[in-house]
This record gives structure tokens, sequence and C-alpha cells, in this order.
């Protein structure tokens, strides 16, 4: 569907719909070039280095982690009576005198070691990095031109991208942005509101200031409309504290106030400079396909953008990656599928990601006093579930707001370093076998809702449950578990079964010694060594 057909769809009494003139840069240098169109966009391949990666780390770190109490803080704090609101008062003071602008400015990142993080993530093999370019919040993370709230002029007053990229890079790592402000517009219509009850009632808070609210402040000189964008009417609904997620597609039924084409152009300049002065690998959109789909055409313009200019960099070779939510059969075809916070369920025809955190997307303190992290091995059972599928697992591990690495994360970290410093041949570089696994936790497994969210629904892995990898001739089967015997039974690898040669040796990653076997019809018995220290949380046989 172009973007003809859906204003035809929609009606020409919705003046925000436009089409755009942007140019898109197209080049002799482009072996596919691209246009912003999904016909067009079809012509993407995933690069192989991609498909090999399979482990990615995300730094899912900004403003919003300073308060150390959880995700959308920013929206949030401006929800009269919710717990985020009740903090931000005890804590700050009300809305309206003390808005989330004021905590960008408390945010200073003291505690910020890019390259000291950037050595112990490369310790787990991850072969990509992940940093947050932007969040709902609406302040840029980087150098930007075309948003005067980023973080080298407030804040931090540091160029946090940068400090990301160089870590990144100087380990051979592939390095990637995470662009979320597209929703700007209706996620911070909370900040409209009003407290309807107690001593402020009544008084607006901080979201319509203006440039000339300023004078005297610490923000002076600076627009907070630049950073709000809540010079509009509120959405339909916008009381009702589960409306933005009904709105998120920008589905013009639902009430949604549509963005100007002001808002929608800045936004993909302001992403079109983020790709050009730090050319990413990867771009994640927290989106339904593309951002502002289907109300505006930038978000093809930037797919279109980014595609050809990463050839350009690469010597005509495609080698970018746009991770997007929630795509049809087609836009699947255009970028790679992410999922949150969920896998699917079954060997995915083309690469996907699955997104998730140990903890909350922004730091959360309640979670570390509560010890409720995920562990070391949750997150190793994850990872090799989401490969055997065609997948890769992108792990935002949560920083405080100062930058540092709490010890109880440090140690999730350190624990999947570990395993994987032992078993990383099954699963970097590798492909699916023909059957991704046998065991109770698939016979169980959840659906998927929306953009994912089936995380943590079935079954718990136990040493029943196996998954497969492939890797040249070799075949890996990973055990999620410790048996109880000293025997392992294997039903897909029976004679009867196994779509392969005769079984000649089986190997135990971090052992050199071959172990017994026998390929009955029905399964395939390994005989594990006497003696052995196994780890707890997985082990690997390599089947030759």
């Amino acid at each position: 569907m172009n973007r003809r057909t859906v204003i035809k769809m929609l009606g020409t009494a919705i003046p925000a719909l436009y089409l755009s003139k942007f140019s898109y840069g197209q080049g002799d240098w482009a072996k596919v070039p691209f246009s912003p169109d999904w016909a067009s966009l079809e012509r993407y391949r995933v690069p192989e280095w991609f498909r090999d990666a399979k482990f990615g780390i995300w730094a899912h770190w900004g403003p919003q982690c300073q308060p150390e109490r959880g995700d959308w803080y920013a929206r949030g704090m401006y929800e009269e009576g919710s717990d985020q609101y009740n903090y931000h008062v005890k804590t700050y003071g009300h809305p309206s005198e003390f808005g989330f602008k004021d905590v960008i400015n408390q945010w200073k990142a003291e505690q910020w070691d890019a390259d000291s993080l950037m050595d112990l993530y490369a310790r787990t093999g991850a072969q990509y990095f992940m940093a947050l370019a932007n969040h709902h919040d609406n302040l840029d993370l980087y150098a930007s031109s075309h948003q005067q709230w980023n973080s080298t002029k407030v804040g931090p007053k540091k160029d946090i991208v940068a400090g990301w990229e160089r870590a990144a890079k100087k380990r051979g790592m592939r390095f990637g942005v995470s662009v979320h402000a597209a929703h700007a517009w209706t996620w911070y219509e909370t900040a409209q509101r009003s407290d309807k009850n107690g001593p402020f009632k009544g008084i607006p808070f901080d979201g319509k200031l203006t440039e000339s609210d300023g004078k005297g402040r610490w923000w002076q000189g600076l627009d907070p409309q630049n950073l709000y964008a809540q010079n509009h009417p509120l959405s339909k609904s916008s009381e009702d504290g589960h409306s933005i997620h009904k709105q998120w597609h920008w589905d013009v039924s639902t009430g949604v106030n549509v963005p100007t084409r002001a808002y929608c152009e800045n936004f993909r300049d302001r992403t079109i400079e983020l790709i050009d002065n730090y050319r990413p690998d990867i771009v994640y959109f927290d989106d339904t396909a593309l951002p502002l789909w289907p109300i505006s055409d930038v978000g093809l313009e930037i797919a279109a953008h980014f595609y050809n200019e990463n050839q350009k960099w690469n010597g005509g070779k495609l080698q970018a990656v746009i991770n997007g939510k929630i795509l049809n059969e087609q836009q699947r075809k255009c970028m790679v599928w992410d999922i949150e916070r969920g896998q699917s369920n079954r060997i995915e025809p083309e690469p996907w990601q699955t997104c998730t955190c140990i903890g909350a997307w922004h730091y959360d303190r309640r979670i570390y006093d509560s010890n409720r992290y995920k562990s070391a091995k949750t997150v190793i059972h994850m990872l090799v579930d989401v490969v055997s599928k065609n997948g890769n697992l992108l792990l935002s591990v949560p920083l405080r707001g100062d930058g540092s690495l709490d010890d109880k994360a440090r140690r999730v970290v350190e624990g999947i370093a570990d395993w994987m410093q032992v078993n990383s041949e099954a699963v970097i570089g590798s492909r699916p076998w023909h059957v991704f696994g046998e065991g109770p936790a698939q016979e169980n497994a959840p659906e998927l809702n929306a953009q994912g969210f089936n995380e943590g629904k079935g079954k718990p892995f136990t040493a029943e449950d196996i998954r497969f990898t492939t890797k040249g001739k070799d075949l890996f089967a990973i055990i999620l578990g410790v048996p109880d015997q000293e025997k392992v039974l294997i039903k897909s690898l029976g004679k009867a079964n196994a779509k392969r040669k005769k079984i000649s040796k089986i190997v135990m990653l971090g052992r050199a010694d071959s172990l017994g076997f026998t390929q009955h019809s029905a399964y395939l018995e390994i005989t594990l060594p006497k003696h052995s220290k196994r780890n707890d949380i997985a082990f690997v046989f390599k089947i030759s």
C-alpha cells in the first residue's frame, strides 16, 4: 500500500497526511538503489554479519534513568496519583514547578565509562552494541543541529552516542542506535494536564511552557516545546492511561492527534543526521513498522536513505539492518522483525530479533533491592531458544542514572560471559537445524501479543528441553539444565528421525574427550562423563 492509497482511504479532510519532497540519497554507488516505498524496500536482504551475530547488548540509558523509578518515567510523573507521580512530588516537587526538563538538568552521567563497560560486554561474546539515541522523552543523546534539547547542551553535556560508538567499534563490535522519539507528540500529552485534586488542583503542569517563560531560569533560551511538543489539542480519550497503546499505530480512527508536517520532518532530519554522522550498522525503531507510518512517509524516507548511504560506506554492499515491530509479511521482507520481550514459537524463514532487559527498560532501584533481575541462566536459555529459531537476542543491561553498572547486574553479565566463553561456538555464526528443539517447554509455548510480550509465560526450561543449532557439518544439541541421570536421550536424533548421516563423534564443549553414545531407532543415547563438572545453566554436545 503506497502513501497516496492511504490518503485516499482515510480521506482528504485530514491535512496532516502528506507526501514529502525529501531527497533520500540515491546514487550510482548503490548496487540496489532504494526509494521510499514498501515495494522498493522489499529488495532488502539481511546481511550475513547479522545472521552470524546472534547476540547484542543494549544500553537503554538516558535521563529517565536519573530518578531510578522505572520505565516511562517522563510520562508517568505527570499522571496524578501514579507511583511515579507520587515519587516525583516527594523527591523533586510538583510537576508544575519541576518538570521532566528539570530532571534532564540534574542528569550528569558522572560515573559513565563507556570503555570499561564495553570491555565487560565484549567478554560475553556480544557481536553488536546498541546505544539509545533518544527515547519518547525526546532528548537527543548526540550532537543534533535539529534538536536544541540534546545531551551536548543540557544534562551531562556529553555526546553519549559518540562515546558508545568509539568504544564499540574499538572492540570490533557492530554498532547500532535505537530511535524512539517519533511518539513524543502523544506520549508527552500527560504533561498538558493538571491535578484534579489537592493543593495544586487546576495548576497546569509544565508541558505547555514556551521559550518566553524561561527568562531568568536555567533553561533560558531553550524552548520547552522543542522537547515536549505539546502545542496541540489532546488526543481523544487522553485521560485514559491506556489510550497511548491503542493509538500507538497512528490509526486516526482511535482519536489520536495527528502530528504536524513540521514535527514529522524534524524527526526525519534528526534521524538522518544521526545516521550520517555516526554511521550505525543497525537502526532500531520503537514503532509499528516504521516511524509515523501511515500518517507520514518520513519513516520510508529514512529507511531508503539509510540503505543507500550504507551501500556507499561499504563499497556498494548493503550491510545495514533496521529493526521494526508488528510487521506484516511484506514489511518483514523490508527490515528485520523485532519482538519485544517475547519469542517466536517456530523457526522463522527470515532472521529476526528478540529484545529484552534483565530488569526494567529504564533503571528501577526497586528491582535491584528486591533481587528481581533475570539470572544469567534465564538469559542464556532465552538466547539459545531464540537462536535455534533463526533469531538474535538484544539484551538491555540497565545502567544507573550516573552511568554506572550496579554489582548485581554486573554479576549477571559476568555469568553470561563465563558460559559464552566455553559454549559460544554453538551460538555465534550458527544456523537453525530442521527442527529447533524438543521437550516439554515447547508444548505449551504462549502466543505473541502485539509487539511480543509472551516472555516468561511458558513453562521454565529443564534438562528435558533441548535446542539445536548447526555450523558447517556439525550439529549442536544444547541441554537446558542438568540431568538427574548419567545419560541424555535425544529423540530428534534417533535413526528414524535424524535427517543426517551416521554420527561419528560427540564431544561436550569445554572438554576434549569423546563421549560414548548409541543411536537407537527412536532416540540417541549419550553417556555423560563421570565426575565431570557441568555448568548448571546449560551444556552443549557437538555432534559430528
